[in-house]
């Protein structure tokens, strides 16, 4: 081989090696651009914002049958997520949350018993009020002792339950007894709505004060009048995420939905009005 020829040859293999190595560092480029680019950045967001595990959600008892639904639907559209309710009295429920029952969610009848868990730094945020609830005299179905107005409940020997005063239907009970210049001593104070409404469906009772809500849920079971000064004593319901929270993810979700278009249409066919 002349020298000529050696010198050729290795100008061709030096190219080539050059060639090799730009085509691995291309490829070395290509591969990090891939890991720190917009496709693997949206696969890590939607994965951070998958929702699942339980949520526990502490719920005035006039909220029971829509948010029933809402759990199940929430489940529907989370898969692998379970919610888990404690209904009852707002102002009980707010004494649990305080004194470190563990809940995600709190949804109160009354800013007054949110302001109880709010006072105490047990809410993230700012509470907000997501529907509103008034009054209704419940009674036993045909209205057998012709009730018409508020007034009525004050007749002698007329058995009329209220609930306690230190829960949101026993406070806006006595707004309205209030408006109308009205006293009235009743049978029984209960600790929440449906213990009240429960009265008259055994018959235990004649009349009650009960959220509109409530007598809408019993069906045929009562029948429902209204008065006026139910106006005077509307109840705002207000919804928060919980500081201690073990699933602030799950319940920051099941929020999103209360207060969604869906959630509204829920509750609003269940009686509530919009804030």
């Amino acid at each position: 081989m002349t020298r000529s020829a050696r010198r050729t040859r290795r100008m061709l293999r030096a190219t080539g090696a050059g060639a090799a190595a730009l085509l691995a560092l291309s490829a070395c480029s290509s591969s990090g651009a891939h890991s720190s680019g917009t496709p693997d950045s949206s696969a890590s967001g939607a994965a951070a914002d998958q929702v699942s595990g339980e949520v526990t959600v502490f719920a005035a008892a006039s909220l029971k049958e829509s948010f029933t639904t809402l759990g199940k639907q929430f489940e529907k559209e989370h898969p692998g997520t379970r919610v888990t309710f404690s209904f009852g009295g707002s102002d009980s429920l707010a004494a649990g949350i305080t004194g470190g029952a563990p809940a995600d969610v709190f949804a109160s009848a009354s800013p007054k018993t949110m302001k109880t868990v709010t006072d105490q730094g047990d809410v993230v945020g700012t509470p907000v009020t997501f529907v509103r609830n008034r009054l209704e005299i419940a009674t036993l179905p045909g209205n057998p002792d012709k009730l018409s107005s508020l007034k009525d409940l004050t007749r002698p020997g007329l058995k009329v339950v209220l609930c306690a005063t230190t829960v949101p239907c026993g406070a806006a009970a006595q707004k309205a007894l209030d408006a109308g210049g009205l006293k009235l001593t009743p049978a029984s104070y209960e600790e929440d709505v449906k213990s009240a409404l429960n009265k008259v469906v055994l018959k235990e009772a004649d009349a009650a004060l009960v959220y509109r809500t409530d007598v809408k849920a019993a069906g045929g079971k009562v029948e429902g009048v209204e008065f006026p000064e139910s106006a005077k004593a509307v109840n705002d319901y207000p919804i928060a995420r919980l500081k201690n929270a073990k699933n602030p993810a799950a319940a920051t979700a099941f929020i999103a939905l209360v207060r969604s278009a869906e959630g509204h249409k829920v509750l609003g066919e269940a009686g509530f009005l919009t804030p």
